[in-house]
């Protein structure tokens, strides 16, 4: 199992073992000792699983208060998966990482709290799971426009398919004012 650093502090990609024969296949998707000497702090308190069409793009999703850490992982189809940081304060704030999780390649990013998550469809259809580091509370949820042209994340399609709710998100420059 590898546990690779990105382009921003505490944002880790991993690379599982999996083991293959004839009859499939066989991997850890998480064991607490091994992701944690790789950086990854758990506990981890609840699961999700979405399932989405081609051409889905949900985010970019925090939460305020609660911030949520997310372990994120696709187990069937491709995403475009992106961590934007919105750690007021940090140094690497407004930036952002993406990478390509699918069923074939097995890789999962960890999006630490204090990071916006969001990601797109790029095959037929896509299930992800995440773990969380905290619980989901609606009243606590915040989010930034995908296509905020401050960010210039280049996603890989032009006119995704958005909830409501995510189309009427903000840009980051009108979030800073909640986050201050």
């Amino acid at each position: 199992m590898r546990f690779l650093p990105s382009e921003l502090p505490d944002v880790v990609l991993v690379e599982p073992d999996v083991f293959r024969d004839a009859r499939g296949f066989f991997l850890e998707t998480f064991h607490a000792d091994k992701y944690r000497k790789g950086g990854i702090e758990g506990p981890f308190v609840q699961d999700n699983h979405s399932r989405s069409a081609r051409g889905t793009l949900r985010g970019l999703h925090a939460q305020l208060r609660r911030p949520q850490g997310k372990l994120v992982r696709a187990v069937r189809g491709e995403i475009f998966d992106v961590a934007v940081d919105i750690r007021r304060r940090s140094p690497t704030f407004g930036k952002w990482v993406a990478t390509v999780l699918s069923e074939e390649n097995f890789r999962q990013m960890f999006v630490p709290p204090g990071f916006a998550h969001g990601f797109c469809v790029l095959s037929e259809m896509a299930e992800i799971e995440y773990k969380c580091t905290d619980f989901y509370f609606r009243d606590d949820e915040i989010g930034i426009r995908w296509d905020d042209p401050a960010l210039g994340v280049p996603w890989p399609i032009r006119e995704p398919l958005l909830s409501p709710k995510d189309a009427a998100l903000p840009l980051l420059e009108e979030l800073k004012k909640t986050l201050a």
